[in-house]
């Protein structure tokens, strides 16, 4: 099962629309916000995915929760944004809270930094900014679920 994060995207939904149809491969979308408007005419556009949206701190009047907890592949999954978690100052919250709920993967995004770690037997991801990125460049990350374990992969654009 293969899956594909994007996170800030700040007004640029032709990004997000290139990326999904580069990644025809995928069943699922992660998209952890910050511009939540960029997506959510989306699911219309790519009806053989299934669309996993939350809030971020950019997105002042949207509907999106600001994190969800889904089950693909087997595997438990929290994604959030991350600003109510407080990752731009650690990862402690955002692992807490994956842990507590006994998820195997912990998505976030709020720092535009790519990023994938493994804690306490936890993937810990953020795709960085498919649009204004703080590091080497924008990207999204894609993650393959299978039986015998767990690939994230950061992708540059």
């Amino acid at each position: 099962m293969r899956i594909v994060v994007i996170s800030d995207s700040h007004r640029r939904e032709r990004t997000v629309r290139r990326i999904l149809r580069d990644r025809g491969d995928s069943r699922h979308v992660f998209f952890l916000g910050d511009v939540t408007a960029d997506i959510e005419d989306l699911p219309a556009e790519f009806p053989d995915k299934k669309f996993h949206i939350v809030s971020g701190n950019c997105d002042f009047f949207s509907v999106f929760p600001s994190f969800g907890i889904e089950t693909v592949g087997g595997r438990r999954v929290f994604y959030t944004h991350g600003h109510t978690l407080g990752v731009k100052h650690g990862l402690d919250g955002l692992i807490r809270t994956a842990a507590a709920n006994r998820c195997e993967i912990a998505l976030y995004g709020h720092t535009h930094t790519s990023q994938i770690l493994y804690e306490n037997g936890i993937y810990i991801v953020n795709p960085g900014s498919c649009s204004e990125p703080r590091d080497s460049g924008k990207s999204y990350a894609v993650i393959d679920i299978e039986e015998n374990g767990i690939m994230p992969v950061i992708m540059k654009i």
